[in-house]
């Protein structure tokens, strides 16, 4: 909960920091977003934080409580050789109704180059489950996976294609299989009381070979969500979303997933 708690609390703090950006300065002027030495020289600064009515991942269900999610980011300067990301983010329930214990703490590298008319992205992530108590006999679980995927922005829908490739051993709290799945996206911009708002439409098709299940299987899902600026750096987004498994992730002796509606709200922000 100790997590939870700082987690939340940065979470306002750059939500206050944002406002307080957007205030006047002491000689009347505007201060500027985004003022400081690494911002200056490039560098890319941002935050989120979901919560979410159940934990969704790839057509599971991995709590069925509600959950809190942060993340934070950093983008290196914009470049002829492409950009570096770095990510850290987590998972925990915020209750404790069912069984299942879902905590999770994610990091992530990710390298992106900008083509002209579609972008290219390869990177790792390493996953760690306090919860879990994986078949080795070790206190807690962990996973590796490395991923890329190709975008492309500027066209209708602008779908993506990644595939991820879990590398991490099954007795360790690992997937040890794959996953590949197609997004697609829109966004349909809106003015509300004379903001600039969006209305978000996503869908995915993901195929799992064998990623945390035997066999084959996979998921589809869409949602929409209502994008709402609060500040210049700041935004909101409560959005609802429909989950629908098939092949051996639904299959009753394996997976026995099955199809969800879930609800959450998204903050997004960026220095």
């Amino acid at each position: 909960m100790k997590r939870v708690f700082c987690a939340v609390v940065i979470t306002v703090f750059m939500c206050i920091n944002a406002y307080a950006q957007e205030s006047d300065a002491g000689d009347g002027s505007r201060k500027p977003a985004g003022e400081g030495l690494l911002a200056d020289l490039g560098f890319e600064f941002s935050g989120d934080a979901a919560f979410n009515s159940i934990y969704m991942w790839r057509g599971i269900m991995l709590d069925g409580d509600p959950v809190v999610q942060p993340g934070f980011y950093v983008k290196t300067p914009e470049s002829v050789f492409g950009r570096l990301k770095f990510g850290w983010w987590m998972s925990h329930d915020l209750k404790n109704r069912d069984a299942l214990k879902s905590s999770e703490t994610d990091l992530i590298v990710d390298y992106t180059y900008n083509f002209p008319s579609f972008d290219v992205s390869v990177g790792h992530t390493y996953y760690d489950f306090p919860d879990a108590l994986p078949a080795d006999g070790a206190t807690k679980g962990w996973s590796r996976e490395f991923y890329a995927g190709f975008s492309l922005p500027k066209i209708f829908l602008s779908p993506s294609v990644f595939y991820y490739y879990d590398y991490g051993r099954k007795e360790d709290g690992g997937g040890q299989g794959n996953y590949t799945v197609l997004n697609l996206a829109y966004s349909m911009p809106m003015t509300i009381r004379k903001n600039q708002a969006s209305l978000d439409f996503t869908a995915h098709l993901g195929h799992n070979n064998k990623l945390y299940y035997r066999g084959k299987g996979g998921d589809a899902a869409c949602g929409v969500g209502l994008a709402l600026p609060l500040t210049r750096n700041l935004s909101c987004k409560p959005n609802v979303n429909y989950s629908v498994p098939w092949g051996n992730i639904s299959d009753k002796g394996n997976g026995n997933q099955k199809s969800r509606f879930y609800a959450g709200i998204y903050l997004s922000y960026t220095l």
